[in-house]
């Protein structure tokens, strides 16, 4: 063996304990990423001392101040310098952590927040004078008496000041200032009995209130969706749909929003796992999958949704952060989500969001209309304009031997028009007039219903080649003179990958040459489509889509691309027996709310919005 002189082991590092102080400020960089990261932890350390009144204040953006003020039970005295210390929680006793049941458990917080900035607390249990304690830096002082009504006080300055080189990294006041706001929402959401105050501190003036959330009544349920509705917005309850489902010791609970009620990214979607606010990429993905065909691209779901089970079956202890949770059955939950979001949006999707309807109310207001136009009344126009339509739709209904227009889809039983007595049993109501030979004009009763004629075809359309093709029952018929598609090599080849998918479809193509496919047959419902149009769009559909990519996907891509091709189109004059055919289809159709691409397929006005505009109430 080779020896080492002493200089040689003089010059290598040395193995050192680190001090307090370091050891608190290396944690800070793992728990308190940002002043949201310290407002998070503050206000969840209020919310497991029982507090149900917490406010919130905050300077430049958190950097400066970060103050949460409680209603809670407090923190004795002789407890304070326990608070501050390393690895020392009141919420655990460290031998099972398995069933936690609090937000906090890991007794990091507070001493990371004091070596990152300077932490006073101040905190009165009942029956007790009130007392604090300050941490400056790592450095904490003693204990000594202060004032306060009750609960406690805690108060962060100069966050990141031992640390200026991760002050470089935090963003702009107001960014940071919006991550306070969004961090509180997140957690209110989760206790909709709290009551919620956020407010920022301005030098030489009074603070400024961001938002306040009084406490929600009732059952957790009507509180929640309350709660929801003010965070999200008020439309919110009127544009989602109810998830209550269970699996494997999970229950899953929640709201999700209509297809047609979507932002342009995931900032409003919500997990939590026992009333803990989390990120999972998994179960955003399984979300996503759930609306796969129901929104266009670049559109992302609403959603709130609560796990709930046994603690043992969540691991809450897998970051510093505690938004990461690691389920026992990770595929569980993702199917869970999966299943029970796509079932709750089988059950609402013949609605379309309130938002839709409002924009449509707003735009018929006064306001918008530069000069008033004259009112008619008494002349006898009414009345010529009433009988007009009366005898549009007899003669549209009179003729003998009527084929419906809307392809080869089972037509509704119902011949001819709709009485308002009947009418009234339907939800889409009867139709009365189609303008500009693509908007159907629906009387309710209690309203009307515009309805986009070509986007609602094209669900239908959709759904029933859907149902064909999981049942392997899609109906084809042989071309008598095959059509021949002229094609790039690159985009032949990509079809030809595809022809499984598209056999099963009905549709049978088959290479001929270099540069061509040709077209043997074509699925029933597509008798008549330009094939050369088809067969370029199912091109652009597998182009967009990429590679590699789910059969499924491949095959509801496909599907969709034929719906387009065989839905009746936009300019297509139709009697008022097929708009009736096709409101009826609407009503028995799972997603026929929403087109293909997440675009409403229809809209509603109630009555008493109609008669607000014309002044009536």
């Amino acid at each position: 063996m080779n020896r080492i002189d002493q200089n040689q082991l003089d010059e290598l590092p040395r193995i050192r304990v680190l001090d307090s102080t370091s050891i608190n400020r290396i944690a800070a960089g793992e728990v308190i990423e940002r002043p949201a990261s310290a407002v998070k932890e503050l206000v969840e350390n209020s919310i497991d001392a029982g507090s149900t009144k917490i406010q919130i204040t905050y300077a430049k953006g958190g950097k400066k101040l970060v103050r949460v003020v409680d209603n809670g039970h407090g923190i004795p005295a002789g407890e304070l310098p326990l608070a501050v210390a390393r690895h020392a929680t009141s919420k655990t006793d460290g031998m099972d952590l398995h069933t936690i049941r609090t937000f906090g458990f890991r007794g990091e917080a507070l001493p990371s927040m004091g070596a990152a900035g300077r932490l006073v607390i101040k905190s009165r249990v009942a029956g007790s004078d009130a007392f604090s304690i300050t941490v400056n830096e790592g450095r904490v002082l003693d204990v000594r008496p202060d004032a306060l009504g009750g609960g406690t006080a805690i108060e962060l300055t100069n966050l990141f000041l031992a640390t200026p080189a991760r002050l470089k990294f935090l963003r702009t006041d107001r960014a940071e200032a919006r991550a306070i706001a969004d961090t509180v929402r997140t957690l209110a959401m989760a206790c909709p009995s709290v009551s919620f105050a956020v407010f920022e501190h301005r030098e030489r003036t009074s603070p400024r209130k961001v938002f306040q959330l009084e406490p929600e009544s009732g059952t957790f349920g009507k509180a929640s969706l309350a709660r929801l509705g003010r965070v999200i917005g008020s439309d919110f309850a009127e544009s989602t749909a109810d998830i209550n489902a269970t699996r494997e010791g999970l229950a899953l609970k929640g709201y999700c929003g209509l297809p047609t009620f979507t932002r342009g990214n995931t900032g409003s979607q919500y997990l939590f796992v026992n009333g803990r606010p989390i990120r999972d990429r998994v179960l955003q993905g399984a979300l996503r999958a759930a609306y796969s065909d129901l929104i266009s691209k670049g559109r992302y779901p609403v959603a709130a949704l609560f796990f709930s089970c046994d603690p043992e079956l969540v691991d809450v202890n897998v970051h510093p952060s505690k938004m990461e949770v690691r389920f026992r059955d990770q595929a569980a939950a993702r199917s869970l989500v999966f299943s029970a979001v796509r079932q709750a949006l089988a059950k609402g999707g013949k609605q379309t969001a309130a938002a839709s309807s409002s924009a449509l109310y707003d735009r018929f207001r006064p306001e918008h209309f530069p000069e008033r136009t004259r009112s008619y009344q008494g002349d006898g126009r009414s009345q010529s304009l009433s009988a007009g339509f009366d005898r549009q739709e007899r003669d549209q209904n009179s003729g003998t031997g009527h084929q419906s227009q809307l392809g080869n889809l089972p037509p509704w039983a119902e011949p001819g028009g709709v009485s308002d007595e009947t009418a009234a049993g339907y939800p889409l109501g009867a139709a009365r007039a189609q303008l500009h030979k693509n908007y159907i004009i629906s009387q309710t009763s209690n309203g009307m219903v515009i309805v986009d004629q070509h986007a609602a075809h094209e669900r239908l359309v959709y759904e029933e080649l859907k149902r064909k093709y999981e049942e392997n029952a899609a109906e084809s018929q042989l071309m008598l003179i095959p059509a021949i598609v002229d094609l790039p090599a690159t985009e032949r080849d990509l079809l030809l990958e595809a022809s499984d998918e598209l056999s099963a479809l009905g549709l049978a193509i088959e290479p001929f040459g270099p540069g061509a496919v040709c077209v043997r047959s074509i699925p029933v419902i597509l008798v008549g489509t330009d094939c050369t149009k088809l067969i370029r769009d199912i091109v652009d559909g597998l182009n967009q889509t990429g590679k590699p990519q789910a059969l499924q996907g491949r095959v509801n891509e496909i599907l969709s691309r034929m719906a387009c091709h065989g839905s009746v189109r936009a300019g297509k004059q139709l009697s008022i027996t097929d708009m009736n055919a096709l409101l009826r289809q609407m009503e028995k159709t799972p997603f026929s709310g929403q087109c293909n691409h997440g675009r409403p397929t229809h809209i509603s006005l109630d009555l008493g919005d109609i008669e607000k505009l014309f002044g009536r109430k």
